[in-house]
Parts: C-alpha cells; structure tokens; sequence
C-alpha cells in the first residue's frame, strides 16, 4: 500500500538534472521507433538540465571513445521521430564482452562526467550494461590504481545508473506486452501479406511466408492472427504428432469450401515436438506432394526491420524515453537496473535482471521440451495471442459442436471503423464453437428494425479480418424510436443475447435498450458493446477499434509532407474527430489569441534554427471562431520571411483504409472475450426454458482500462460520462499532452505522479490472462 506521501503530486519540471550527464545508446539489431526513444531521453534530459550524450555504433563506441560520444542538442534529434531504424548507429561489440573492454568504456564515461546510461536494445544488450553496472567501483578502482583518473573521480562518479528499453521486432523480452519495434515489424508483414492475398486468389495459390522469429513466435502468431492464416508454426507450441495430416486435411477442407487461396505462416525458429526444425520448404514440398497445390514460398527477411515506424512505436517509444530519464532522475545506489515496460496501457519498471532470467527461462523450457510452460513464461499477451488463434482457425466438425440451442445476434452502431470486421468474424466463430446460432444485423438498429437480419455462418466471415469499413453495414441511428419494431425482431427471431460493435452511438443504444426493459421483455437479454471508433470517445475503454488504423493514417500523411519540405514550411491539418481530441494534441480546448500568438512566435524563433519544418494539427470542433482558414492566415500573415505555409484537411480518409495489424487484433481478442462472456451470461440467466436478464451488470461495456480488460454495466458509466460532448470525463491521453509541449520545446507543467514504482516480475495466473493485455 502506498503511504500518504505517495499521493502527493510529483511533476517533472520539479525534478533536476542539473550536474547529471545522460548517456543514450542503442544495441543489438535495429528496430523501428529506436529513434523516438532516443530523441524522447535527449529532450526529457535537457529539460531537466542535464547533458546528454550520443553513444555512436553501442557498445563499441563506448569502448573507442573520441567522437563516438558525443554531447548533443535540442536540435540533435530534429526530424528523427519518423525515420526507422537508429540514427546513432548500432553493432556488436565482442571487446565489451571482455574486462578490458569495459574498462576502457568506463574510463571514456568518466572522461565525460557519464554516470547514467539508457541502453536500448535486446535482452543480450541489456545483461551487457547490468554486468558493466555490476563491475562499475571495481572498474574505477583499477583506472585509478593504474593511474588513469583521481581517488576524486572515483568518488565523484561512484554509481553507475542504468536503464533499459527494449528495442527488438521479435517481442522475445519477457516482462513488457511489446517492445519497441515489433508494431512496426507487424506492419510490414501485413502489408505484404494483403499483397500477396490478391495474387494468391488470382491463381488459386497456397503461400508459405516465412517471418522473423528465431526463438520467439510472436510476429508468426500475431500475423497469422491478423491476417486469418490457415496455418501457423512457432517455437513455443510445436504440432502435434502427425501434423502433416491435420494440415493437409484443414487445406483441403478449406479449398473445398470455395476458399481460393492458403496462407501458411512460418517462424524461422519453428520446430516441431521433438525439436527439429519446420522449414518453409519442408512446408512447401509437404503441401506439394500431398496435394499438388500451387505453392510458392516467401521469405520476408531484413524487409521486417526497415520502413518508418508506426504510430504506436512512435507513442510507445516516447513513452518509454520519458519514463526511462524520469527512472535515472530517481535512481540511488541501491536502485537495481531497471527497464521500462508496458503492461496493458501503462508504463512500469521491473528489475532488469528478472526480466532477463525469465525470458532465458522460456528458452530453457523450450529446449528442454516443456512447451506448455515456455508458452505461460511468455507472458499473458502471448498466451492471448495463442488461445485466440486456436479458437478461430480450426472449425472442430459440426458433430462436435455443442449445441445450446441459443440465438446471438452481432450489429455494427454508429460510423465505420476499420477492425470492425475482424471482431465481427471473431464474435460469428467464437459463438458456433460455443454451440450457438449466430445471426448477422444489416445496417444497425435501423435495419434490426426493418427485419434486415440473418443466420451467419463460420465460412461467411473468412477473409474479413484484413477488411477495412463494415461489411455488415452501419449507421448512427439510435434505437429508442424503433423499440417496438426491434423488439418484434427479436421476438420472431428467438434472439437471446446481443453483441453491438461501435462508438459513443453504440454506447448510448444499450442505454435505451437498457432502460426499454422494463416495457419490453425481449430486451431482458445479455447485452455487450465493443468499443469500434476513430474518435476513441467510449466511455470505460483506454482504446476503441479503428483509432490505430486512424492514427497511422495522419502519420502517414504527415511523414508525406515534411518529406516533401524543400524549404522552410509549416503545415496545418485539420483532423475531422467530432468532439474528441485523441488524435491532436496542441491547444485543443483553448484557443484563444494569446495562445496562437505564443505559437507563432515560438514557431517563427524553431525556424531561425537548424529546424526546417512545423506542424500544427487542428480538431474540426475545436473552436468555431478559430477555424482552420483562420489560423492558417494568421500563420502565413506572422511567418512571412521566416516560413510559408500550407493547410490540408484529412477527412473521412481517417475511416478509411484496411486496419492496421493492432486494429485487426484488438478487435479480434476483445470480440471473442465479449462473446465467452455471452455464454457464460446465457447460462446464468436461462431459467425454466427461457433466457431473463435484467440486472444492471448484463449490459456491459469490454474495455481496456490500464493494465486490464474489464466488464462494466454501461448503467454504471453514466457517471464517468459527459453527454453533451459525447466523450468520457476524462481521458487518459490528455495526461500526454504536457508531453508533447515539452517534446516541442514549450515550457510547461507536468504531472508524472503515475510514473512507475519498480515492481516485480511475477508469473501470472489463468486469471489474469483472462484479463490480461492486448
């Protein structure tokens, strides 16, 4: 339990840096967002006042010394956010392995007054600087005895700080749900998978791909997740005995189906039970020779590491660059090396070394045969990842099936979101495994009223998942005008249970259902929402399906123009997000002359710099008297001889497209935890042949609350809810917002008195990977 004192608010600016000097390097294998790490440390440092310094090429450069460290600017890190792979270089370093090696290292960081690192890098990487920590007193002692530096500067520089960030695509570090990278990495398969789909359906073609992965299955298992991959091999659950039939029978059976083509996704270390490596190859000739299918085998390689990093990286590496300065700033001596994780939608510290030895562990089991355990070692992301993945790629035959002779409903509410597919598929598979009917609603409530309703079956939603809009078909219209009608539908149509997929619209639909009960028996039924909209508005959800794809969507857009920037240039861009503000940050709900004043002229001096861009991104309803023409003519007027600028409205581009790899999962994992909650409702409530549920927590909302999926009665969120605006009380992005001012060199306040307490490592139970993490 915390004390008293731990309720006081802490905020950055109170804490100092004054006299510290911050090291930041980057180790091990590149990965896409290692720059918005490094350029959230630098900033973060120098606001605080401390100097920071570049370590070029790792650990080597910290063992050559000279111009491999080098104390940096504001202006250092300029431009850098967008670029993938790591600006400040990185490679392997075999005279750091040795005592010689680092001997060399810690005098060139005293030679600097470098008493605090942040290493990015893998688990190799991070053991590397918790052993160079280790060492530090004696280290210095042995530079003093030979005579190298003072008794003073062995005191001064006494404790050697570290903090790690994990930068790796392959998300094989135990103790965070992601790491630095692998968002991106997922991109890069998914697009070429999406490719790859229209060829492969042109000619009827299996494909076999093959990702990265040598000790650690998640870019194969979350690609195959995403993209809805017949097959998957990874290290952590190898096939069964006789897998070479159950796979050729699965293909088969989906050709059969009138499914014209097959993926098959293949990790480079995946092997199979008596630890013998699955080659893409192996897979190939196997498909080949047993069913004469034509097969082509796609090795995607280095392609996984390049290209510019996702909106999510980007977000979580900045995150982790603040918490990991916030970490050092608070260090002691007796403060073990810690690193930066995320556990749901939250940043905490773990001891280094915990993390280190479990993610050891899991290969230890693997080795060793102990598969189910490698699997729980992984963490409750990964065993999520697995236990959705089998419930919705293998059909079991209808004989198999049990039969609960209930009828489940699934409409989409309120404007498209790009995810909403893929949890329609999961919600349609997920009930006919459980033994239910399953019934699709064509256009909302609106057509639930117009009796535009149909049986859906498991092979009508194959190949959704990568599908961008609503297939189903959606529209805003509430409910409350048409209870009667809807009511009949349901009547006629035995529906006893109700999953709607949508925004604040959806939200507000179960409201009046909920309340219509009391004249209406057929909505005394299990109801759940799923939250699905670009304005990420819900009420009782940290995210909704659709704001990532959206979000990538401005990035995207965003990177275009600052590429294209030949001179100095600002922009204005205007998002269309309703009330909600998630997807732009600056100044939202105080626009006033003064503060665009203040922006201006602190635009006009960043220009006067090395710095060659600005970017201004402006809510649609933000202010009705600041508009956007308005304040691109107060920018043009204020910046003439210093900037031009332009202005572009986005739109309902922010809708559209297909949904990135983290749109595609989420909204798969929360719909088919939305519908075991269905069941599990189902049989709590049918009573003497019939299903009656009218207590408040049998309509709930599935949302993502920091660390946790939660169920919670919408009658419950009411109170956490603004009407008026359409957008919860609060909203936890609004805390990033001082971040964001302080990354553009504004002076501001912020309050980090969630940052994170080191914890520790623990295994987690089957209870919380019920709960656990997206």
């Amino acid at each position: 339990p915390r004390s008293a004192m731990d309720h006081q608010p802490k905020f950055f600016e109170n804490l100092s840096g004054t006299g510290k000097a911050i090291g930041v390097l980057t180790s091990g294998g590149d990965a896409q967002g290692m720059n918005a790490a490094v350029r959230a440390v630098v900033r973060m440092g120098i606001y605080v006042k401390a100097k920071v310094y570049f370590v070029y090429e790792g650990y080597q450069g910290m063992v050559d010394g000279g111009d491999n460290i080098v104390e940096v600017s504001w202006e250092s890190v300029s431009s850098i956010l967008q670029v993938g792979g790591t600006v400040i270089g990185s490679a392997r370093c075999k005279s750091f392995r040795t005592r010689e090696g680092r001997l060399q290292a810690a005098y060139n960081l005293v030679q600097r007054g470098i008493t605090n690192l942040c290493v990015i890098g893998g688990d190799g990487s991070l053991t590397g600087a918790n052993l160079f920590r280790e060492e530090w007193s004696g280290l210095l002692e042995e530079l003093a005895q030979k005579g190298k530096i003072d008794e003073e500067a062995v005191k001064k520089y006494a404790y050697l700080n570290i903090v790690g960030m994990v930068g790796s695509i392959d998300n094989d570090f135990c103790g965070t749900d992601m790491t630095i990278g692998t968002d991106s990495a997922l991109h890069r398969i998914i697009e070429v998978v999406d490719a790859i789909m229209t060829t492969a359906q042109s000619h009827q073609r299996t494909f076999v791909l093959e990702v990265m992965g040598r000790h650690c299955g998640y870019l194969a298992l979350v690609s195959a997740l995403a993209c809805g991959a017949d097959w998957v091999f990874i290290p952590e659950y190898p096939p069964e005995e006789g897998w070479e039939d159950s796979m050729c029978v699965k293909l088969s059976e989906n050709r059969a189906r009138k499914k014209r083509l097959n993926i098959i996704i293949v990790a480079e270390g995946a092997i199979d039970c008596h630890n013998k490596p699955i080659t893409s190859e192996k897979v190939k000739d196997l498909v080949v020779q047993r069913l004469g299918f034509d097969t082509r085998v796609t090795i995607l390689g280095h392609v996984q590491r390049g290209g510019t990093p996702s909106a999510f990286d980007r977000i979580l590496a900045s995150r982790m660059g603040v918490e990991a300065v916030l970490a050092l700033l608070e260090a002691t001596p007796a403060t073990p090396a810690c690193v930066v994780s995320l556990s749901g939608n939250q940043a905490v510290r773990l001891p280094l070394m915990e993390c280190v030895q479990m993610t050891q562990e899991v290969q230890k089991a693997m080795d060793e045969g102990r598969f189910v355990e490698a699997v729980r070692l992984r963490g409750r992301s990964f065993e999520n990842n697995l236990n959705t993945y089998k419930l919705l790629s293998h059909k079991k035959p209808d004989a198999e099936l049990p039969k609960t002779n209930f009828n489940v409903a699934v409409l989409n509410v309120g404007a498209p979101a790009a995810g909403m597919n893929a949890a329609v598929r999961a919600a349609v598979r997920v009930g006919i495994t459980e033994g239910h009917k399953m019934f699709a609603v064509i256009d909302g409530f609106e057509g639930f009223a117009r009796g535009k309703i149909k049986e859906i079956s498991w092979g009508d939603v194959g190949g959704w998942t990568g599908q961008g809009g609503s297939i189903l078909g959606t529209k805003r219209t509430l409910p409350a005008k048409y209870l009667e009608k809807i009511a009949d539908q349901m009547r006629t149509n035995n529906i006893n249970a109700l999953m709607v997929i949508g925004g604040f619209e959806a939200y507000l639909g179960l409201l009046e259902l909920s309340a219509a009960r009391e004249k209406y028996d057929e909505f005394c039924v299990p109801m759940v929402m799923v939250p699905a909209t670009v304005s990420n508005n819900v009420p009782g959800s940290d995210f909704s399906i659709g704001a990532d794809t959206a979000l990538n969507t401005i990035t995207d857009v965003s990177l275009f123009w600052c590429v294209c920037l030949l001179t100095k240039q600002f922009w204005l861009k205007l998002t269309k997000l309703a009330r909600t503000g998630y997807f732009c940050r600056p100044e939202l709900w105080k626009c006033n002359l003064e503060n665009d004043t203040a922006n201006v002229e602190h635009l006009t001096e960043k220009m006067k710099t090395s710095i060659q861009r600005g970017l201004v991104l402006r809510n649609e309803n933000c202010n009705e008297n600041y508009t956007t023409d308005f304040i691109y003519q107060l920018y043009s007027e204020e910046g003439k001889g210093v900037f031009d600028c332009r202005k572009n409205v986005l739109g309902h581009m922010q809708q559209g497209g297909a949904p990135s790899p983290f749109d595609r999962n989420f909204g798969t994992k929360i719909s088919a935890k939305a519908m075991q909650w269905i069941s599990k409702k189902l049989k709590e409530t049918y009573r003497k042949g019939k299903v009656f549920a009218n207590t408040d927590d049998s309509v709930c909302l599935l949302g993502m609350r920091r660390r946790n999926l939660v169920f919670q009665p919408v009658a419950e969120l009411k109170n956490e809810t603004d009407f008026v605006h359409r957008i919860p009380k609060e909203q936890w992005w609004l805390k990033l917002r001082p971040l964001m001012k302080i990354l553009a060199k504004y002076k501001t306040s912020y309050d980090v008195s969630d940052s994170g307490q080191l914890e520790h490592v623990a295994m987690h139970s089957p209870k919380e990977v019920e709960t656990g993490a997206i």
